[in-house]
């Protein structure tokens, strides 16, 4: 499971300023996994999520075996890489990505894959598995019902607020946040509220932007009307209307998908966009309902290498006690945070630069001291 002595550099390159009990293994690449390597490293220098599946493990490893499932081999793995006498090397994570080619036939092929939905499916099944086992627990016979979470939410949408009490599990903890989509009525003026839980936000990215201008994007006021007329209930007919979307409930840890593979209709394809899109080491979240600033800071970047959609690599950038690493499959190498910058994309449209931030994991820092 665990080889050769790659890291040692990264060793050396640390010196006396290792952290304590800290492990970093690059991971073996299986043919086409880099998607899922660039998303587990990520995963992995999540600390509360790290912390969880760890006491997960080791409380179910206390009451005998369990069967097998993503959560198992996810937890098994993470396990593995904490628990190595060494500091560094690499570890092939074969029988997680068994598990995940098992679950999903979207995985299995040779085919290039998409870091971001590889994540959320990954988050959903952990729910899922971790809602089966609470049910279990109970004792309760209803079938579980499966998780519907989507990008930007929509889990069980509530009109006007009214919530369901829904399980909430330790992943739920960490990533899920709460969005109210709001739409006025421009005849009745009567405001509609819907709220959708999230793992992550989606957002569209233009050219030489920045996360902060995506996000007031993504909560800007949009106008229905003519194909899109809004269906007011107190009108009791289609109206024209007025949405927008706002955070309800920021979550602990933050993570934003930026829309870089967009479909070109006079193409017939998806095209990559290489749109230079900043992203700042420290975020102030202003876009919330109670219009309070929530601040967080970056600590993990996946990112894409390539100049479409069907073929290309993912490596990601994680930021661990103060230092930031490079993960490309097997390897792990310490880079300066100024390298960070070169990964915002492209100010032209026709560039060699091919390397660009994807997927942005973000900690808030209250929930971090």
């Amino acid at each position: 499971m665990v080889m050769g002595a790659s890291g040692s550099k990264l060793e050396k390159a640390l010196g006396d300023q290792f952290p304590e009990g800290e492990r970093y293994f690059g991971l073996e690449n299986f043919g086409n996994t880099c998607y899922c390597n660039s998303v587990l490293q990520a995963l992995y220098f999540c600390i509360p999520f790290r912390e969880q599946l760890l006491e997960y493990y080791a409380n179910n490893k206390k009451q005998g075996d369990l069967e097998e499932n993503l959560l198992t081999c996810l937890a098994d793995l993470f396990t593995q890489i904490s628990s190595q006498k060494k500091k560094t090397g690499v570890i092939a994570p074969k029988r997680f990505v068994q598990r995940v080619k098992k679950e999903n036939e979207l995985f299995r092929g040779y085919m290039h894959q998409d870091a971001h939905e590889f994540l959320i499916f990954l988050l959903n099944e952990l729910v899922d598995i971790l809602e089966r086992e609470s049910k279990a627990a109970e004792g309760s016979l209803d079938p579980p019902t499966p998780s519907e979470m989507l990008n930007n939410g929509q889990v069980r949408p509530q009109a006007n607020g009214v919530h369901k009490e829904a399980l909430v599990t330790w992943v739920h903890k960490s990533f899920q946040g709460i969005l109210t989509n709001e739409t006025r009525c421009l005849r009745c003026e009567t405001v509609t509220a819907r709220e959708e839980t999230f793992f992550d936000l989606s957002l569209d990215i233009e050219q030489n932007s920045s996360i902060t201008s995506c996000l007031k994007n993504f909560s800007s006021t949009e106008t229905l009307n003519a194909e899109d007329k809004f269906f007011c209930d107190k009108c009791c007919s289609l109206q024209e209307a007025q949405k927008r979307m706002k955070i309800k409930k920021p979550p602990s840890i933050l993570v934003i998908h930026l829309k870089r593979f967009k479909y070109m209709e006079q193409l017939g394809r998806y095209k990559k966009l290489s749109y230079r899109v900043v992203f700042p080491m420290e975020l102030k979240l202003n876009n919330t309902v109670d219009a309070t600033d929530m601040e967080y800071s970056l600590f993990a970047v996946v990112v894409h290498v390539g100049i479409g959609p069907n073929h290309g690599h993912y490596i990601s950038l994680v930021k661990s006690h103060d230092h930031w690493l490079f993960f490309d499959d097997e390897n792990a190498e310490m880079i300066d945070e100024s390298t960070v910058q070169t990964f915002f994309g492209s100010a032209q449209e026709f560039t060699s630069n091919t390397d660009h931030g994807y997927i942005l994991f973000y900690e808030s820092i209250s929930a971090r001291r």
